[in-house]
């Protein structure tokens, strides 16, 4: 069934830092208020590089799900859960690999990038080579149709997309289907039921995008059709069989400008991080030493804030007030580099503050945490179960 659904997920990891914040977590608070939105923890996902060392996964997870919540994540908005709480992920993928094409998962671009720049791990693994297909088994067991992603993932959701349509041509193609969709577009009343049809018509005809749109919004504003008919009218809106998997749209999300200390992309494997609970002295200390530009030896030297990893933090947390203060104090020479840091350290623990006040609300009682994964697990296991029921019937495994 058609729905304005969107999931995002993230390895566990432990804490956070600034990278996630400013380049994730920033984004899912803004989509919490505008879609349906699942976010979960993808811990079997983080087996398919740490098979051999899983002992840190359960408390990265709680780790960071603390994060999650303290950086404005509100379970009452969203639901929160791990994906191996829910068993159905590995059924659909277990099923979808079936009808996956050897060759659709060795071309997608992250598979041989991984294995090139992971040499020091054997990837020569079943669970590696699939991971994509588990990652779109994630997606189409919710039928979400939004998935945030940077540039680089794109692919993935292409990919999951050919999943879809694959899976709804081989097994959608139920007996007397059109005799069915029809009777299903009687039951929308005459009005709705020729609006129905003048869009599909378009749609099918001059390949308009908004007619398809407004169609599956009249679709998704009627009350009285059965979940089946739904779906099967969803699926004659595009000539299709019944549309048993949504097919999925990348919702394009901007590259973070957070930089690491030292000026290249904040990583923990470049030892360059203000995680989001970093202690407030130990912060100051980080951004006090970080590197400046290599011309400012002495203090009356002038510099050049491009050159400066400083100068990068000032683009994130600065205004223009103060950018053109450090501009005009650096290339003169007029402010030395511990000058030019303070506003930032003061910026960087004015936005840390009241995420680590949550966090300590978080940390002194886990049980919170726990009872919010535990109730929202269960909200996506609904959500699963009703779409395994119809893939299982559309397969024929649907035994009763």
């Amino acid at each position: 069934m058609y729905v304005d659904r969107v999931l995002s997920g993230m390895r566990p990891t432990g804490n956070l830092h600034l990278g996630h914040y400013h380049g994730v977590l920033k984004n899912w608070i803004d989509l919490q208020h505008e879609y349906e939105c699942l976010f979960f923890v993808a811990d079997w996902h983080a087996l398919t590089t740490h098979y051999d060392n899983p002992g840190a996964i359960e408390e990265s997870t709680w780790q960071m799900v603390v994060d999650w919540l303290a950086a404005g994540v509100d379970p009452s908005k969203a639901t929160l859960f791990i994906q191996s709480q829910v068993i159905e992920h590995a059924e659909l993928h277990l099923l979808l690999s079936m009808m996956t094409p050897l060759g659709w998962l060795e071309r997608v671009p992250t598979y041989k990038d991984q294995q090139e720049r992971l040499t020091e791990k054997d990837l020569s693994t079943y669970g590696f080579l699939g991971y994509p297909l588990l990652q779109s088994a994630d997606i189409l067991i919710y039928r979400a149709n939004r998935v945030p992603v940077g540039e680089d993932q794109v692919p993935h959701i292409e990919f999951a997309r050919e999943i879809a349509r694959r899976f709804n041509h081989l097994y959608g193609k139920e007996p007397g289907y059109e005799e069915k969709a029809l009777a299903a577009m009687k039951r929308l009343g005459g009005k709705k039921a020729r609006l129905y049809e003048e869009l599909r018509t378009r749609y099918q005809e001059q390949g308009d995008e908004e007619a398809l749109e407004s169609a599956r919004a009249v679709l998704g504003e009627t009350q009285n059709l059965s979940l089946g008919d739904k779906e099967r009218l969803y699926g004659y809106l595009e000539g299709g069989g019944k549309m048993i998997l949504t097919e999925p749209q990348s919702l394009l999300t901007a590259a973070s400008k957070m930089p690491g200390l030292d000026g290249q992309k904040m990583s923990k494997s470049y030892n360059n991080t203000i995680s989001l609970r970093e202690d407030p002295e130990v912060v100051t200390k980080k951004i006090r030493t970080m590197p400046t530009d290599t011309n400012r030896v002495r203090r009356t030297d002038p510099g050049t804030p491009e050159k400066c990893p400083v100068w990068q933090f000032h683009q994130v947390y600065s205004n223009e007030a103060v950018r053109d203060w450090v501009r005009q104090g650096c290339t003169s020479a007029g402010i030395g580099c511990i000058e030019c840091k303070q506003p930032v350290i003061d910026a960087v623990l004015k936005e840390l503050a009241p995420i680590q006040e949550r966090a300590r609300a978080y940390t002194e009682d886990p049980d919170v945490v726990k009872n919010i994964i535990s109730d929202g697990s269960e909200k996506a296991r609904d959500l699963a179960r009703e779409t395994m029921r119809d893939v299982r019937e559309a397969i024929g495994l649907n035994y009763g």
